[in-house]
């Protein structure tokens, strides 16, 4: 049974800064791409950062050279660190990955999801 956690969510002023976590626990062999996506309030689902288990990472224009996604693979944890964060960042994040268990690609995993408010 895989189990995603993410910690690290709150309230913020702007201009302050987060870091989120999601760990992921269970018989996983590997996991490629880990990412953080968000849902605003009343806004569909979008994507935030990705990154591959090889560094490779892609992010999402409005949060560029003000967000971080980093990983350790020997935890299966990703994180975002958030600096400079803004009203509009107000949103729940959620973790996603697709792991493979016992060497086979499984389906796609969401973590819980934990609320990011920022204060103007």
């Amino acid at each position: 049974q895989v189990q995603p956690v993410e910690s690290g969510g709150g309230l913020v002023q702007a201009g302050g800064s987060l870091r989120l976590s999601c760990a992921a626990s269970g018989s996983i062999s590997s996991i490629n791409v880990m990412g953080w996506y968000r849902q605003p309030p009343g806004k569909q689902h979008e994507l935030v950062a990705t990154i591959t288990s090889g560094g490779d990472t892609n992010y999402a224009d409005s949060v560029k050279s003000r967000f971080t996604i980093s990983r350790d693979n020997a935890k299966n944890t990703v994180y975002l660190q958030m600096n400079s964060l803004k009203p509009v960042d107000t949103a729940v994040y959620y973790c996603n990955f697709r792991p493979r268990i016992s060497g086979i690609l499984a389906g796609n995993y969401w973590g819980q999801g934990t609320q990011v408010t920022v204060s103007s």
